[in-house]
């Protein structure tokens, strides 16, 4: 059963809406200033998957439920066709929705991502978290020292923490952190849908990221036949770390689709 997601929902403007979706452990406000950029232009939806930002926490991620949430928030907000991005975990949940709804699609944007099954890249960011939960900081300076344990990358340890809130007495995540973990080969396996997305498409990779290599071109290819392939000096955090880049890749797509 498809839950209420939370939105960002602002903008307005001639072009098609754009809805953006987020990678795991991340959410709507990561994109606050890409959606600043696109609202200029046109409506524009950022989403918090469910057990992730201000979204209910629910039993269940695999693929097509998180995109049936998605579509059910289309429905609700009148959004019968859009331009469709997805980060990451988000672009798997963009692509299952595309390929089982392609008449909602105008366009599909995939960040850093295959439609592929991954292996296990999480463990140390789970241990760090579940041992914020277990002491129960006082304070954001406590929680980065008990990540620093686990994860050395300042960079990540900062984006975890946007999902820092105050509990009674404590920080605490605010991410659905038991149902994400117990359903974890869901996240790291292969978009759903049967059939090919044949509508534009467009593929924005890092070149220091290993998510979307060259050997797993094939598989995208059969999976998103019409992408276009553009790759940005960047991590798998493409959209941060080069932000005009990335922007600027995507008006420019959509402008094509819209001409």
């Amino acid at each position: 059963m498809a839950i209420e997601l939370h939105t960002l929902d602002g903008g307005q403007g001639e072009g098609l809406p754009l809805v953006v979706i987020h990678g795991l452990l991340g959410s709507a406000d990561n994109w606050r200033s890409h959606l600043r950029g696109w609202q200029q232009e046109r409506r524009v939806v950022a989403v918090d998957l469910r057990n992730h930002g201000r979204s209910p926490h629910a039993t269940g991620m695999a693929y097509g439920e998180m995109a049936g949430d998605v579509l059910a928030t289309l429905d609700r907000l009148g959004i019968e066709r859009c331009h469709l991005l997805g980060h990451s975990m988000g672009g798997k949940v963009a692509i299952t929705l595309a390929r089982r709804h392609p008449e909602r699609v105008a366009s599909l944007v995939v960040a850093d991502i295959a439609p592929v099954a991954y292996g296990h890249g999480h463990d140390a960011i789970f241990a760090a978290l579940r041992a914020v939960e277990a002491a129960a900081p006082e304070n954001r300076r406590e929680v980065d020292g008990i990540m620093a344990e686990h994860v050395p990358e300042r960079a990540v340890r900062l984006f975890l923490a946007t999902n820092l809130v105050r509990g009674e007495g404590a920080m605490a995540w605010r991410v659905g952190l038991d149902e994400i973990e117990a359903d974890y080969e869901a996240i790291r396996g292969e978009p759903e849908g049967e059939d090919p997305f044949n509508g534009p498409t467009l593929v924005i990779r890092g070149s220091r990221s290993s998510y979307v290599t060259d050997a797993m071109l094939p598989t995208l290819r059969e999976v998103l036949p019409e992408a276009q392939l553009v790759t940005l000096e960047a991590g798998h955090w493409l959209h941060a770390e080069q932000p005009e880049a990335f922007q600027a890749a995507v008006n420019d797509f959509m402008g094509r689709v819209e001409a």
